[in-house]
């Protein structure tokens, strides 16, 4: 399958994959943190972190105060580093932390966002959802009859051209969650989750096969298949 911008040059950069399980917000993020100053200076390949969160809110640096709503009277707020607006996690969820080295050609943060988009968009279908785009917001909806629904979030950040942050896949969660705010700016009845759509429970570990190989086509990056280390999963466990 062709990269996203149409070309087909291949990059023999390795990609690993982490699926951390469920683990609480701040626990992904200091290790992120951590694997953003290893990748930058090349101490450790180009990383894929893959988990569920415990019910949170999160506030980009975009974010609007209107936008919070009830937030913070049930669930923890976090104020993070990333792109974009106010936005819920919590288990049902995919969430996706693509940290990347970007190499010469890559470094555009507009590009970085549509690629993101794509391996969304191609790893939906594949599951037999369809997706797209709705500029001039950022994210993935689902095209139907009527008004669209927003199915994935994303918001990013870089750091020494090192990519963090990521992306949110609506797969079974309760969307409830996501009525405490104004999510991205947007009405809480916007949102949908993959099972929604599809009237099917999906297999997680599909979705993570599908996301795995769409971002190593997208990106241009090639999987290597490595258990997540023992002292990360304990680490995040008792966080």
């Amino acid at each position: 399958m062709a990269p996203a911008d149409g070309g087909t040059r291949t990059l023999d950069r390795p990609l690993r994959v982490w699926w951390l399980g469920r683990i609480a917000y701040q626990a992904a993020r200091r290790l992120q943190l951590d694997l953003v100053d290893r990748i930058a200076v090349a101490e450790a390949p180009d990383t894929l972190l893959l988990c569920e969160h415990d019910p949170v809110i999160t506030c980009g640096r975009g974010t609007d105060v209107s936008n919070l709503g009830a937030a913070g009277s049930e669930l923890p707020v976090v104020e993070v580093e990333r792109g974009g607006d106010v936005t819920w996690h919590g288990p049902g969820q995919v969430v996706g932390y693509p940290i990347l080295a970007l190499q010469e050609g890559e470094r555009d943060l507009h590009l970085h966002l549509r690629r993101v988009e794509e391996l969304l968009i191609r790893t939906l279908t594949g599951l037999g959802c369809p997706a797209g785009r709705r500029p001039p917001h950022t994210g993935v909806w689902v095209p139907a009859e009527g008004p669209v629904r927003k199915i994935a979030s994303i918001g990013v950040a870089v750091r020494r051209w090192t990519t963090y942050h990521g992306f949110a896949l609506n797969v079974s969660n309760d969307l409830s969650g996501f009525t405490r705010i104004n999510p991205c700016g947007l009405d809480a009845e916007v949102m949908t989750t993959l099972r929604r759509e599809t009237g099917q429970k999906t297999d997680r570990a599909r979705v993570i096969e599908l996301l795995s190989g769409h971002l190593a086509e997208v990106f241009e990056r090639r999987v290597q298949n490595e258990r997540t280390p023992l002292h990360i999963l304990e680490e995040a466990a008792g966080t």
